[in-house]
């Protein structure tokens, strides 16, 4: 009864808590250590601080090791808000690992020798007027002198010490330094992770990303100018042009080389950070957007041009109906994301602006379709789950509806649909916002023997990296620890990322429908109707209403000219949707079968509910990822749709009304110009 209790077991983590308690004393002790040095430290004192750097270092590499293997099941006890923990401990021992790297570059003796050769080179300038009254042997030693110096000034230019700031860095840790895009630094030491000592013109230091860094050539280039100054006098003016031509095409290609390394170095400090997995990557699909309309729905949309351009490839005439002759593609079905699972989360630091899945239709090297895009859905409480098509009020809108069809005319054997799991981010310290892919999937369509697959439900394994890249793992700390039983690598192999979808037939109605559509388009299936509709309003205006075949005049068509671009914007499609369904509901049966009758009151409903808003100046532009934004569109949209019904031609009250804002009329707006808008050669072989 009265014996003492026994100690409490101490677990993993609080185990590795303790020692990086006891590591951030001893760094603490040396910062303080190092700090008291300078020039005229001895040597011994030097090389002492600079071992007990290395020896801390890999205390913290270990430290950090060891933490990383650890997981909640280790711990002999419930711990609370164990993930948290663990991500501030990665976070101290990250700090104190950019802290030991600049102390070890402070305390070398090479940073000794240094800042004596530049005290030694200013004392040189300031005693130039005694030693030109010298002898003939300090003679020697002053030539002696001048060639230190020289050798000194032309070093940066030898060794590349001095480097030039492509993007400005804002330091987040400290022993960080906060550079400004243009400022000149000289680099202390190079270490092996990618961060850099480096010192401004104002004798601070720090560390900076090397990805942020370019060799700093403006003396070299200075001297080429005058060389090329000197002859140049002789040349005439045709000369000039060149070169400036020449010079306005190498700052032009720059410019794209510098964008490049922007764009993988802002990837590189997330990863430096422990912001993301190691699977994670720059979106391949989002980079192809942003690249022009070459992969965007409004462009597949359109009518394609055959190989000699003098006909449409996939826009026929049926006499027998009086529309568009329906196209059977080799590749037609419905497709429902279901959900994503075990889907690893972007760490401290970073804001998840939009969790989304990128689809198109893949061969395993081009991409050979539209890319469509759906919005996924996370909980609070389990964010590592994505879900789709979310129970809501009224129309679903477009962007979450995870129901979508598929037509492709592609004839090879590796043809397939390619998954992007993507996240759109920003960064709390610096407000910089980017996409990464979280992984991607491939559903190959048919086997070996070119057989379609079933359609049924599929779970798809999720892969890291990039689509071209071949055994990369999302998160490579699960397979690591695969290794052991039976049972626990079917464990682990629960906690893999995956997606589950499913393919299925389209319906009778919905197969005719998607006839009338391009061979190749992806999109949501709920925006069927009114696809098939457009194509056949394209379809009298090219192919019924033209003089002659061979006309290819401008036509008046705001609805030709502009609805493909509402593909490209579906909150517009969405209220286009809804007023549709609206007048379609209160048609008559008899009506309803009417195609003449259904073509007009499509047009109509489009120049009322949808034209008006395309060039209001109260709707602001589209922003992905915008919540605000995407709240205000919504609200000027939706705002006046009861007040506008209620008039007789709401298209024209709104266009005149005294209260209404619009852009500047450009001829554009309704103009259609098909020559320019087919499409033409994107190969599908």
């Amino acid at each position: 009864m009265g014996g003492e209790m026994p100690p409490k077991k101490r677990g993993p983590l609080q185990t590795v808590q303790r020692d990086t308690d006891g590591i951030k004393k001893q760094v603490d002790s040396l910062v303080r250590e190092v700090k008291q040095l300078n020039v005229d430290t001895e040597d011994s004192r030097l090389t002492e601080a600079s071992q007990r750097c290395s020896q801390l270092l890999k205390s913290v590499e270990e430290t950090m090791r060891t933490l990383k293997k650890l997981t909640k099941a280790d711990e002999p006890a419930p711990v609370g808000n164990y993930d948290q923990r663990k991500l501030d401990e990665e976070k101290r021992l990250e700090t104190m690992q950019k802290q030991l790297l600049s102390l070890s570059a402070m305390a070398s003796p090479a940073q000794k020798v240094d800042s004596r050769n530049q005290a030694g080179s200013s004392g040189t300038e300031d005693d130039e007027g005694e030693e030109a009254e010298s002898e003939e042997e300090d003679d020697d030693e002053d030539e002696e002198d001048d060639d230190e110096e020289q050798a000194e000034k032309q070093t940066p230019k030898k060794d590349t010490a001095c480097f030039i700031v492509l993007s400005a860095f804002k330091g987040e840790q400290d022993g960080d330094l906060t550079v400004q895009k243009g400022e000149i630094l000289r680099i202390l030491s190079r270490n092996p992770d990618g961060w850099w000592l480096a010192r401004n013109a104002e004798g601070r230091k720090g560390l900076v990303p090397k990805t942020f860094l370019k060799v700093h050539q403006e003396e070299e280039e200075e001297e080429e100018d005058e060389e090329d100054s000197d002859t140049g006098e002789e040349s005439d003016e045709a000369m000039d042009e060149e070169s400036a031509t020449n010079q306005r095409s190498c700052q032009s290609n720059w410019d794209t080389v510098r964008k490049a390394i922007t764009e993988i170095s802002a990837t590189d400090v997330l990863a430096a950070m422990g912001a993301i997995p190691a699977g994670f990557r720059p979106s391949t699909l989002s980079k192809l957007l942003a690249e022009g309309s070459t992969y965007r729905s409004s462009c597949f949309i359109q009518p394609e041009l055959s190989q000699s351009q003098l006909v449409f490839k996939d826009l026929f005439w049926n006499p027998d109906t009086g529309g568009v002759r329906p196209r059977i593609s080799r590749i037609s079905l419905m497709l429902t994301l279901w959900s994503c699972r075990m889907i690893p989360t972007p760490g401290v630091g970073v804001q998840v602006l939009s969790r989304h899945v990128r689809l198109c239709v893949f061969d395993g090297i081009k991409v050979l379709s539209n890319i469509h895009t759906v919005r996924a859905n996370a909980g609070q409480k389990n964010q590592k789950t994505w879900t789709f098509s979310p129970r809501t009020t009224g129309i679903l809108p477009s962007l979450l509806d995870g129901n979508c069809f598929i037509r492709s005319d592609c004839q090879s054997s590796e043809v397939g649909i390619l998954f992007e799991l993507g996240v759109t981010y920003i960064r709390n310290s610096t407000g910089e916002r980017g996409d990464l892919s979280c992984g991607w999937a491939f559903l190959g369509l048919f086997d070996v023997s070119g057989v379609p697959i079933p359609h049924r439900t599929y779970e798809l394994t999720i892969h890291g990296g990039t689509p071209y890249e071949k055994d990369v793992d999302v998160d490579p700390s699960i397979n690591r620890r695969a290794m052991g039983s039976m049972l626990h690598q079917m464990l682990i192999s629960r906690k893999q990322p995956k997606l589950i979808v499913k393919l299925r037939s389209p319906s009778n109605s919905t197969r005719a429908s998607l006839n009338l559509l391009p061979d190749t388009l992806i999109f949501s299936s709920s925006s069927v109707p009114l696809l098939a509709l457009y194509r056949q309003v394209l379809a009298d205006a090219l192919l019924r209403d033209r003089l002659t075949m061979q006309n290819a005049d401008l036509m008046c068509s705001p609805v030709l000219a502009t609805f493909p671009h509402i593909l490209d914007h579906t909150d517009l499609l969405d209220a286009l949707r809804g007023t549709w369904a609206e007048k379609e509901g209160a048609l008559r049966r008899s009506e309803k079968r009417d195609p003449e009758l259904l073509k007009g009151l499509f047009v109509r409903v489009y120049l009322d509910r949808i034209f008006p808003l395309l060039h209001s100046a109260r709707l602001p532009a589209p922003q992905w990822a915008d919540e605000e934004r995407e709240g205000t569109r919504w609200g000027v949209m939706f705002g006046g749709t009861e007040r506008d019904a209620a008039q007789g031609d709401a298209g024209l009250a709104t266009l005149l009304a005294a209260d209404a804002a619009q852009e500047a009329f450009d001829i554009t707006q309704v103009t259609y110009d098909f020559l320019a808008s087919a499409r033409r050669g994107v190969a599908i072989t």
